[in-house]
């Protein structure tokens, strides 16, 4: 059973608030640098199987520093070829960037390896003076494949993507935010509440618009403008759009 709203939930792994347009989901293993494991996977996608219930803003962050310093090396190390094929971390972090409402990940410290693919499945990316970003997968003998491989060319251009994972560049917060890869920086101490800011402008729209726009934002290029006139016209019908244009008119007149 949750915990009730606005009272925090301890996990194994992971620390979760739930507010009515909002769950805040606190990376919690602070003794490996809030490195991802099995466990931490497994609560991810207890978290994402309530949202894809009762959609509501997700806000990721780490603590002490550090965001997520990559996937758990000592249980990677004794992972198989088969293991790899389930796509562990792949798949939990597909499903995040699939939820219904915007994902926010708030980065303060070290995002490296799964952690940084983590950070890329959300939708938006905020940061701190000390951020640090990228991916040493390839000095570790393998591959980026939770995400970085093809969601960080589409985030940044492939020229920046290939120095971050085939020479392991790491990027420092004033470089993420020139690629656009973090799109605002604060202060560590004004982190979580410039998440909140945000989360803010979000949960001002229509839910079922913002919905719908995260929704056509993934479909393929084929198949526009098809499924953006069948969701416009869904909201065209919907009593939100009516009272927020009539709200609108009425603001508008002198």
């Amino acid at each position: 059973m949750p915990a009730p709203i606005g009272e925090t939930e301890t996990r194994s792994t992971i620390l979760v608030t739930r507010m009515p347009d909002r769950v805040i989901v606190q990376l919690n293993r602070p003794e490996v640098r809030n490195a991802i494991n099995q466990q931490m996977v497994d609560d991810l996608h207890a978290v994402c199987a309530e949202l894809e219930v009762a959609p509501r803003i997700l806000i990721l962050i780490g603590g002490d520093g550090v965001f997520a310093s990559g996937a758990d090396i000592g249980e990677l190390r004794d992972r198989t070829g088969e293991d790899a094929r389930r796509g562990i971390n792949t798949m939990v972090f597909i499903r995040i960037a699939d939820l219904p409402m915007p994902v926010i990940a708030a980065i303060d410290g070290y995002a490296l390896g799964g952690g940084a693919e983590l950070a890329y499945a959300a939708d938006f990316r905020i940061g701190t003076p000390r951020v640090r970003i990228g991916n040493p997968e390839t000095g570790l003998g393998i591959v980026a494949p939770a995400g970085a491989l093809w969601r960080l060319p589409q985030l940044v251009g492939e020229p920046l993507a290939k120095e971050i994972l085939l020479a392991g560049r790491v990027l420092n917060a004033d470089e993420a935010l020139a690629a656009r890869l973090v799109t605002r920086l604060s202060q560590p101490a004004d982190l979580l509440a410039a998440a909140h800011a945000l989360a803010d402008e979000i949960a001002a729209k229509d839910p079922a618009a913002t919905r719908a726009t995260k929704a056509i934002l993934r479909i393929p290029r084929g198949e526009h403008p098809g499924v953006d006139l069948e969701a416009q016209a869904a909201l065209f019908d919907s009593p939100e759009k009516h009272r927020r244009m009539t709200e609108f008119l009425t603001r508008k007149k002198p």
